[in-house]
């Protein structure tokens, strides 16, 4: 592949999405980061988003503004509590209220938009659907049937000057294999941010699904968790 070859990642400032960008730029791309301030309760993560774009000199990082608050319905977006200290077979088998709607499809829409502007045929995302809290925009289902309209949707693909790709390199791996990995390819997870509650010092609850499986995930891997937790 050649050096120049461009991609877009999908960049929370997570674990998931940090593994995925340290993926892609070892894979050789020219990485484009892009993540969004969308009135989710967790903004810190937008901080470790740009920590995370700035160590791994990415050649552009972009953070798009997309309220979902006035769409709310989500304990990300509205006032809604973030639930608590569920165990991992309730997290497996529910769609938690910490389901954003939509929010995949809007933010893959906009990375397909970006790829376009860019010629760029590969689009990064750090799903999984294994440690993934039940999301259904999380599935490999899912992100078939959105490669799938990607390439029906853009002049660039109905052209035929692209063939989009969306790739979801951790979909089918435990939390601990994704940090091992990560670990492998050089990451610091100090620099990322897991929880949907913090407090506002920006320290993990520790309760949440996030922290949960990001606990259980560096248990499971052997290594300590850089994370500052209030509990």
């Amino acid at each position: 592949m050649s050096q120049r070859e461009k991609a877009v990642i999908l960049s929370s400032g997570g674990i998931d999405s940090t593994t995925v960008l340290a993926i892609a730029k070892h894979a050789g791309f020219e990485i484009y980061s892009l993540s969004f301030d969308y009135g989710q309760r967790h903004v810190f993560e937008l901080e470790a988003a740009r920590k995370v774009a700035h160590v791994f000199g990415v050649v552009k990082h972009l953070v798009i503004n997309a309220d979902l608050k006035k769409i709310g319905g989500s304990a990300l977006t509205d006032d809604i509590a973030v639930p608590k200290l569920r165990n991992e077979a309730k997290m497996a088998k529910e769609i938690p209220v910490t389901y954003v709607p939509a929010r995949n499809t809007i933010f893959l829409s906009y990375a397909l938009a970006w790829a376009e502007v860019l010629q760029s045929s590969d689009i990064f995302i750090g799903v999984n659907a294994l440690d993934y809290s039940g999301y259904p925009d999380c599935r490999p289902e899912y992100i078939k049937a959105f490669e799938q309209m990607a390439n029906l949707a853009t002049k660039s693909g109905v052209e035929g000057r692209t063939q989009i790709k969306i790739h979801a390199p951790l979909i089918h791996l435990t939390k601990a294999q994704i940090i091992k990995k990560g670990i492998a390819l050089g990451v610091d997870y100090s620099l990322t941010h897991s929880c949907y509650d913090p407090s506002p010092e920006g320290l993990a609850c520790g309760q949440c699904d996030s922290c949960i499986l990001r606990r259980k995930g560096f248990e499971a891997a052997g290594l300590k968790d850089p994370t500052k937790y209030v509990l």
